[in-house]
């Protein structure tokens, strides 16, 4: 039976963070992703302030800027014939004063291949985790499927779910969220940028008539998220495609040369939101993180930041214990214990979102002349811009790189 010291279900960003980072504490890590690679689109790709600075205390920010990327500074939103600057990220603290977007799968390269640098790390693509072992009441490692179709086993002294919002291990644990409502579904397409729109660089979401939007600055288009009523999606998919186009072109300013580059459905994809967190995010031998632990709305698009620090934060208070031989109970529930305060401040401040705006929105009873108080504060106080650009680029309580990852 193959061995390692840390199993890492997931190679999205929390899998491939935790990966490298133990792999320079000197720990066997293998970290085990399902897909052949990481090509998959409308992934989260916002890369916050947090999240760059850590990659310079890694040694990584110029190779992180060698990557193609948008330079998002500012978060606009109008309601009605209203406009609000949402955040402003452009007199943060530090070298970084803005929100990289950057595909996810070259952020995940850039991981793998660092990484990959390091002797005692290993990444198995196509390799599907289909339960967990478990030896007297403890989990020792994962049952899993090989790139060809193989059954097999690979033991660990610590197994870690960074498996996402539908976490396979999180449910072979018995380990269940406490959700929450919320008023949405996604649909996620790509519109054509137009040159001199005045995008350039920012974030604007719109709502009105009844309709919510998303749309981000992405060189040459812009990612738009739509919002629907949740659970309504395949109601509205039975109308012509014609009906979104007039929608988002509604809502945008955008003419026919734009929105009839949305050929069909097939190009709008669906997002269903969940939104929970587990009470506990452990038991003997296993530890879940990132959205496995606690399923974050897409609102502000802070779930890979969040995800990247929870993998911070679980390597350097983990590492020694792992070094050691064994981790305990308690040490996992340190790793809660530091990422509860900033995960659940997030979550409230959704939440917050949803019910001042989104749900408003969607119900038709928001209204430019009516500003929800919060806004109108923003709007008198524009110095209130950068606390919130604050909160949202970089965070309660962000991580930094521990000693032995830094290069």
């Amino acid at each position: 039976m193959e061995r390692t010291t840390v199993c890492v279900v997931g190679g999205g960003p929390a899998g491939m963070m935790l990966g490298l980072l133990l792999a320079r504490a000197g720990l066997d890590v293998t970290v085990l992703e399902k897909h052949k690679d990481f090509l998959r689109d409308f992934r989260g790709d916002t890369v916050h302030p947090s999240t760059l600075r850590l990659l310079d205390e890694l040694g990584l920010g110029e190779r992180f800027a060698a990557l193609p990327a948008r330079h998002l500074e500012e978060m606009y939103m109008r309601i009605g014939d209203t406009t609000v600057v949402a955040a402003d990220f452009r007199r943060l603290p530090g070298r970084h004063r803005c929100i990289a977007m950057v595909p996810q799968w070259d952020f995940l390269d850039l991981l793998a291949s660092a990484a990959a640098e390091e002797p005692t790390f290993t990444l198995r693509m196509s390799t599907a985790v289909t339960g967990l072992r478990t030896e007297a009441g403890r989990v020792t490692g994962v049952h899993l499927v090989d790139e060809e179709g193989r059954p097999g086993e690979l033991a660990a002294d610590l197994t870690v779910a960074c498996d996402g919002r539908d976490s396979l291990v999180r449910r072979a644990a018995g380990l269940r969220q406490v959700g929450f409502d919320v008023p949405m579904d996604v649909w996620q397409v790509r519109v054509p940028a137009q040159p001199d729109s005045g995008k350039e660089g920012k974030v604007f979401a719109r709502f009105g008539g009844g309709q919510a939007a998303v749309t981000m600055d992405r060189g040459d288009y812009y990612q738009t998220s739509y919002l629907i009523p949740k659970g309504r999606d395949r109601e509205l998919r039975a109308r012509d495609i014609q009906w979104l186009r007039d929608r988002l072109g509604e809502l945008f300013d955008w003419g026919p040369d734009v929105t009839n580059a949305i050929g069909s459905w097939d190009e709008v994809k669906l997002l269903e939101v969940t939104m929970g967190r587990l009470p506990r995010w452990h038991r003997p031998g296993l530890l879940c993180i990132g959205d496995a632990a606690h399923t974050m709305s897409p609102v502000g698009g802070v779930g890979v930041n969040l995800a990247v620090q929870d993998a911070v934060a679980a390597a350097r208070l983990l590492a020694g214990p792992l070094r050691r031989g064994r981790v305990t109970t308690a040490d996992l529930a340190r790793v809660q214990k530091r990422r509860w305060l900033p995960m659940a401040v997030t979550q409230k401040s959704q939440i917050g979102e949803h019910e001042m705006l989104l749900r408003p929105a969607l119900d038709d009873t928001l209204s430019g002349d009516r500003l929800p108080a919060p806004l109108r504060l923003l709007r008198r106080v524009p110095a209130l811009r950068t606390v919130t650009g604050y909160i949202g680029g970089i965070g309660i309580r962000p991580e930094h790189a521990p000693d032995f990852a830094r290069r």
